[in-house]
Parts: C-alpha cells; sequence; structure tokens
C-alpha cells in the first residue's frame, strides 16, 4: 500500500483521501505532509464549539452594563412602534397561534418562540432606531434580543443564560459581517442573523455542539436573503427581514433538538455558502469574544436619531451648517460626501430624491439632510406623509448631490463619517464634517442618555410612575428570577 501511494503524486492523493473520507490512510504518508494537508475543522462546528463553551462568567461587568443599555433601548424602540401598521400585521399574524410559551410585548398573550421572535422583532426594528454595527456593511445585532427572550421565556432560562445568548448573538452577527462581503453579490444583512440566532436560540435550548451546528446548517440552508430589500423604493419588508431571520432560526434550532439534520458542510460544501454566497473566508473563531477579550458589543451603536446608520452623522452636519447659514435660502447647492456604502445604500438611486415611503425616506441622504436643516431634528414623525410631500423640502432636495469620499470610506470604523458642504450663490462654501455621534463607540451612552431615549420612546404610552418603576426592572435584568414576569411589566392594558 505504502508503495502505490509514493507512486502517485501526494497532492493527488491527499484529494482522494479526503473526497473519500480515507483520512485514515494518512498514516503513510510524511508526517508533516499529512499535518499540513489535514483540513479545517468545519465553520458550522468552530462556531458551535464557541457557543457551547461561552460562559456567564466569561462577561464582565462593562460588558453586563452594555447588555442592559441595548436590552433598554430595544424594548423602547418596540414600545414606540405597536401602533404602527407593518409591526400590528405582524404581531395578528404571531397571534393566530391559540397558546404558546413566549410572550408578544405590549400584550398579555403568548404564541410560539418563533413567531414571537418575528412579532417582537418587527416592532423592535420598525423605526430604524434600535442599535447597529459597522463593519464590512452595517447590521442591527439588537434585532436578536426578540430571538433570545422568546426561547429564554420558553425554556424557563435563568437571567444569566438570557444575557449569555445575547452576547454569543451580537458576537456572531458581528464577527460574521466583519469576515465576509456579501453585500457586492447583492444578498442582505439578516445573512448572518441567521446562524448567530441559530446559535443563541440552541444554547438557551442547552444544545449539544452537535445539534448546535445542525441548527446552523438548517437555519442557513433555506432562509438566504436578497438585498433588494434595501435597494431602489424600499417596503415594509426592510424593517421585517431580520424579524423573519430570527424566526426561521428559532424554528431551525427546535428542528434540531427534535433530531433533525440539515446539509453539510454548509460553509464549505460543493454548493455551500462560501461558493454561492459570499466566496472563500478566513473565519478565526479563536479570536471571538470570551473572558480576558473584549466582545464585539462594545463596538455597536446606540442610534440618536431614526434613520439609516450612514445618515447618523449626517444629521449633525446638515443642522450645524444650516446654524452656520441662517435662512437656507441663501443657499444655491448641498454636496454631501459620504461613503463607499453610504453612497451606494442612501444616496445613488433616483428614489431617494423622490422618497414616498418612511422606510426609503429613513434611508434618503438628499431627504433626512434637507429635513434635518430644516427643522434641527430627525424623529419618527419627520416621516409623516404630509412631511414627504411638503414642497419647500423637495425643492431643497433638487439642490442636492451625493457622493462618495474615499477620504471619508478610508475612515470608516464604528460610525461612517459625513461631509455637508452649502454652496452660496456667491461661490461661498460652508462645510460641516462629523465622524461620530453620541451613542456609537467612540462616545457610548451613559445610563441617563439610554433613560432619556427610553422616555421619549415610551412616553406618549405610560405615565412617568410607570416608566420609572419599568427602568428600574430592566436595570435589574442580570437580577430578575422570572422573564416572564418582567415581560408582562410591558403589556399596554389598552391593546393587549
Amino acid at each position: 500500500m505504502a508503495r502505490m501511494l509514493h507512486s502517485i503524486p501526494r497532492r493527488r492523493v491527499i484529494a482522494g483521501m479526503a473526497a473519500f473520507g480515507l483520512w485514515g490512510l494518512a498514516p503513510w504518508l510524511p508526517a508533516a505532509e499529512s499535518a499540513s494537508k489535514a483540513p479545517a475543522r468545519p465553520l458550522a462546528d468552530r462556531l458551535a464549539a464557541y457557543a457551547d463553551g461561552l460562559r456567564y462568567d466569561d462577561l464582565d461587568a462593562a460588558t453586563l452594563e452594555r447588555v442592559k443599555s441595548h436590552f433598554i433601548d430595544t424594548i423602547g424602540c418596540g414600545i414606540a412602534a405597536f401602533d404602527e401598521r407593518p409591526v400590528r400585521i405582524c404581531r395578528d399574524v404571531a397571534l393566530v397561534a391559540a397558546a404558546g410559551s413566549a410572550t408578544v410585548i405590549g400584550t398579555s398573550r403568548r404564541t410560539t418562540p418563533d413567531l414571537a421572535t418575528f412579532a417582537n422583532g418587527a416592532a423592535f426594528r420598525y423605526y430604524d432606531l434600535n442599535d447597529s454595527y459597522v463593519g464590512g456593511l452595517a447590521g442591527h445585532p439588537s434585532d436578536h434580543i426578540a430571538a433570545c427572550l422568546a426561547v429564554a421565556e420558553g425554556e424557563r432560562a435563568s437571567a444569566a443564560e438570557l444575557i449569555t445568548a445575547i452576547v454569543l448573538a451580537y458576537e456572531i452577527n458581528c464577527r460574521l459581517i466583519d469576515a465576509f462581503d456579501i453585500t457586492s453579490r447583492g444578498w442582505d444583512a439578516p445573512v448572518f442573523s441567521l446562524p448567530a440566532v441559530a446559535l443563541a436560540a440552541g444554547k438557551l435550548m442547552k444544545l449539544p455542539p452537535a445539534q448546535l451546528a445542525q441548527a446552523v446548517s438548517l437555519a442557513i440552508n433555506d432562509h438566504i436573503p436578497m438585498a433588494q430589500t434595501r435597494v431602489q423604493a424600499l417596503s415594509d419588508w426592510k424593517g421585517l427581514a431580520d424579524a423573519e431571520a430570527g424566526r426561521n432560526a428559532v424554528f431551525a434550532a427546535l428542528l434540531a433538538r427534535a433530531g433533525l439534520t440539515g446539509p453539510a458542510p454548509i460553509f464549505e460544501g460543493n454548493s455551500g455558502f462560501f461558493k454561492q454566497i459570499s466566496g472563500p473566508a478566513d473565519v478565526d473563531v479563536g479570536a471571538f469574544g470570551r473572558r480576558g477579550v473584549p466582545f464585539r458589543i462594545h463596538q455597536c451603536g446606540i442610534k440618536a436619531y431614526p434613520a439609516v446608520v450612514y445618515a447618523q452623522t449626517a444629521v449633525v452636519a446638515g443642522i450645524e451648517v444650516a446654524r452656520k447659514l441662517g435662512p437656507l435660502d441663501r443657499i444655491a447647492a448641498i454636496e454631501i460626501a459620504t461613503t463607499r456604502r453610504g453612497y451606494q445604500r442612501a444616496g445613488s438611486e433616483p428614489e431617494k430624491w423622490a422618497p414616498d415611503t418612511r422606510e426609503t425616506a429613513d434611508h434618503s441622504l438628499p431627504y433626512i439632510t434637507a429635513r434635518a436643516m430644516f427643522d434641527g431634528d430627525i424623529t419618527n414623525d419627520s416621516y409623516l406623509p404630509a412631511k414627504l410631500r411638503e414642497p419647500r423640502i423637495l425643492a431643497f432636495m433638487r439642490k442636492i448631490t451625493v457622493r462618495e469620499d474615499p477620504a471619508l470610506t478610508a475612515r470608516v470604523g464604528a460610525m461612517v463619517p459625513t461631509r455637508v458642504t452649502a454652496i452660496l450663490a456667491g461661490g461661498q462654501r460652508i462645510s460641516s464634517e462629523v465622524d461620530d455621534v453620541p451613542g456609537f463607540p467612540g462616545r457610548p451612552m451613559t445610563r441617563a442618555e439610554v433613560e432619556r431615549k427610553f422616555r421619549g420612546n415610551v412616553g406618549r404610552r405610560w405615565p412617568r410612575e410607570r416608566t420609572d418603576a419599568v427602568l428600574q426592572d430592566l436595570w435589574a435584568l442580570d437580577r430578575t428570577q422570572d422573564i416572564a414576569a418582567l415581560l408582562g411589566k410591558l403589556s399596554l392594558q389598552s391593546n393587549s
């Protein structure tokens, strides 16, 4: 046998062994050759091992505080959007299930964990006001809090288990965003929500590593979202796509727990993720957050404005230019310089100069900047139908051009820089360039700032005394003894 193997080029021997699973013959090869050519452990297995090994004790005090800040912010965003038409549709569909173990937040009713994930995720995300992570593309990891809550409640998990699952979901999502380029191939960011939620849900279900890997495979194989969600005229689905990814991932974890297997290797396979979706990538799971290694949640920002992340700095820059100028009728033209992704997603399409839906408007650099310059702020009311049709804003937007500045693209980090320049009739130029805004990693929100935003979101729902009590309970998330009881305190009695 040894003579036969040595008569064939070694690379062909190794390839044949890999194809037929004959790695047991590797001892016939020289040790160095065998070791150097051994196949890497499948990525799904490595992600599963990381998820299985993560412990609450690995989280430091700063990480725990970050989880609570993002948790409170996300709940506030969901309560604020409770009555919006798309959110109500998702909730009504979810509550068709006669019974379940997971609360639909804002009500006293429960449904299945996957449907609760969908309904609550839709509410959390709808206003585009929850958190954001900026890597090769932008994602919203707080969307995954919906799944973690729904599964934790159904599994009667402890607060420590819930918090660990939230950190895990953030870590997987953000690290995969760092590792892959999918948008240039036309895929959407919730691609990464699928493994993140599958692993977080599976961990709450206490699945062993082998079943966690199956949950990843089941979640990814049939649920890859297209980026058409976020180009041209945007629809209701813009705010719901991640909720749907979460629903699919929770269902995949339930199937894996029951014993179903999924296509494998899901990433490296001949028709797997690398080949079909992303291209090859090197994901160093060993570098993921753990005790002594910072978790990616610390690189996530809490939004100050209900708008796409690429426009957060544009709001501040636009307001500053307007403050310097005074009357805006002096302006002959406005130039908005942004990053490559900012231009592609919020300033390259004609629909962004004539937004007729909230979803298109809150992803439009021309609209958001114009509105901020006239109103001095961007709020949920900035997207009322009458505001979108306001003649002075539409006329002003015709003066606006958007372009990529490669120097800004090169500076993208946890935030997306923007420069707004007003050009007056006489040629004078007045500019403001902004790299960061309060709430993002360079300027994280304090507890007082998190509470101020929360009160702004729920102030129309509850009297101050009730808001105070809810905030006290939410800040004590790590000490709660009953997740279901905590969610019950969020009911909007008139709507439940």
